[in-house]
């Protein structure tokens, strides 16, 4: 490979944003697609399984605070590399695992490791990346995200019954180390990459940081500077209140479709292969639309809040759900909940990059993570405590009518924090 041969580099670097995302769902779905099996083999409550999801949560949390200050140090190459290594080992470890404790352990290694994903990538996107590209490109590796959950569903049953489920382990946590070479051997920052052509560098570097920062100018950008920012707040009320609707959709869909429509999840789901596709559709398009009000004239930011204004209405559909009683209107239903979700996260995840300089985009990203993932420890426990109580009422598909309920309605109330908190942060 030379130089000239190749154009639009950047777009080579989204791909393996792409498929790090992809291998870093994969991975954390699993637990969720074996649920029914190993709550059978194991004995365990619905409670104890919110217990293993909270460790994840917790571990996701901590490692997504220190991972993001951790990569704006190191630089994107090597920390997203021991990122993946770390994620890589904590998955093949939950084959061994015997008990809530045991698994419990591997998801906080799983949580620490993943934890570094999404603020590498966003790091990556900032350097790589014009502003005006940066909704797509965002958009293009957040869909990692879903198809990590198809390749999931699809290998996962055939492991599972060839193999038994300690292979499913095994077989996906060692994925990553494939894709660490790639990333090793094809990752650079433009100003060191020798495959990007003079024109692409010129015009990364002419659509970066064109509008003034409360923190630009700066090399070394204060930690605890970022908390004294109300976009910063912004940024975390859209992670802590989302994130965790989201982790309920991978986590417990599953077990929803067995428990309500008798779902054998011993074999490739359509129903959840379908509903898991349609996030890529979601966060693709979340991130177009945004980008197209920015090439129509409209403010960065302002552009961004209005796509999630967009999101959050359509968003309400889903409190439907408690209605349906056929399996292919449940399917509609939540495709299109998730897929909104997946729009909206994908312009959350942008903002970082819009309102911060890209010294600080990993640790603003790693600061709302934590923040999401501290959602992810709450909400679990409240779904845990829903289900456990309608199902000793012999009423498990009111349970999940509830939850339903309170996903749809959050959004709005986070959309209406964010845009209060960001009415004076400069709209370049």
């Amino acid at each position: 490979m030379s130089a000239t041969t190749i154009k639009n580099y950047r777009w080579i670097i989204v791909s393996l944003l792409f498929f790090g995302t992809t291998i870093n769902y994969l991975d954390r779905q699993i637990i969720g697609l074996l649920k029914p099996i190993l709550e059978t083999e194991f004995e365990w409550t619905e409670t104890d399984f919110a217990h293993i999801v909270m460790a994840f949560s917790a571990a996701y949390a901590i490692g997504l605070l220190v991972t993001g200050w951790f990569i704006d140090k190191v630089g994107t190459k090597i920390g997203y590399s021991i990122s993946v290594v770390v994620w890589s080992v904590a998955g093949m470890l939950h084959a061994v695992a015997k008990s809530v404790t045991g698994f419990s352990i591997a998801r906080l290694g799983l949580g620490i490791g993943e934890a570094g994903n999404y603020p590498a990538a966003m790091k990556a996107v900032a350097e790589w990346f014009p502003k005006k590209e940066r909704g797509l490109a965002t958009g293009i590796f957040n869909a990692g995200t879903s198809v990590g959950v198809v390749v999931a569903l699809l290998i996962a049953p055939w492991i599972l019954v060839n193999y038994g489920w300690q292979s499913v382990f095994w077989i996906t946590g060692a994925v990553g180390f494939v894709w660490l070479i790639f990333w090793w051997w094809l990752y650079e920052i433009p100003s060191k990459q020798k495959y990007l052509t003079h024109n692409e560098r010129d015009y990364i570097a002419q659509g970066q940081d064109t509008h003034s920062h409360v923190l630009s100018g700066t090399t070394s950008v204060k930690w605890y500077k970022l908390f004294s920012l109300p976009q910063t707040w912004a940024y975390i009320t859209g992670k802590f209140f989302i994130d965790p609707i989201f982790w309920f959709f991978l986590f417990w869909l599953p077990s929803y479709f067995s428990s309500i429509f008798s779902l054998d999840l011993r074999k490739p789901s359509l129903p959840l292969m379908i509903i898991y596709a349609s996030t890529t559709l979601g966060s693709i398009a979340g991130g177009h639309i945004s980008s197209w009000f920015i090439k129509r004239g409209m403010p960065t930011l302002k552009a961004r809040k209005m796509a999630m204004l967009i999101f959050a209405v359509l968003e309400l559909s889903i409190i439907a759900a408690q209605f349906v009683t056929d399996v292919w209107v449940a399917v509609a239903l939540i495709s299109l909940a998730v897929a909104v979700h997946q729009a909206w996260a994908t312009n959350v995840f942008t903002t970082a990059s819009d309102m911060f300089p890209k010294e600080a985009v990993s640790s603003v990203v790693g600061i709302g993570g934590m923040a999401g993932a501290v959602g992810g420890i709450l909400f679990p426990m409240l779904v845990g405590y829903l289900l456990d109580t309608y199902k000793a009422a012999g009423n498990l598909v009111g349970g999940y009518h509830v939850i339903f309920t309170l996903c749809g309605s959050t959004y709005l109330v986070a959309w209406i924090i964010i845009h209060l908190l960001t009415r004076k942060v400069h709209q370049g």
